[in-house]
């Protein structure tokens, strides 16, 4: 899945990012790579554009690209480490989902 200039400027805006130079660009499409793939060996293929479950993919997407932006370091403070259980309810549904017409 190829990261276009209007889905960068919509993940930039997720993460709160004002403006990517080239290293931070190719960290943020390394890791919308690594989603999306993530995401697919999930189960959940990419929706067609438009529809409404291609909006809740992209919320999961934008979710694990700021997620492993904001966590880069190797190590992790465990009292922090839990997983937000409103992406985890939109991957279950996409999930358990995926064989309806969208």
């Amino acid at each position: 899945m190829a990261l276009s200039e209007a889905r960068l400027a919509g993940l930039l805006a997720y993460c709160r990012i004002e403006e990517a130079d080239g290293w931070e660009r190719e960290v943020l499409e390394l890791l919308f790579d690594s989603a999306a793939g993530y995401l697919s060996a999930a189960g959940v293929a990419e929706p067609p554009e438009g529809s409404p479950r291609r909006a809740q993919y992209d919320l999961c997407v934008n979710y694990l690209v700021l997620d492993a932006y904001d966590r880069r370091e190797a190590l992790l403070n465990t009292g922090q480490a839990a997983e937000n259980p409103v992406f985890r309810r939109m991957l279950n549904q996409l999930k358990l989902t995926r064989n309806e017409v969208t």
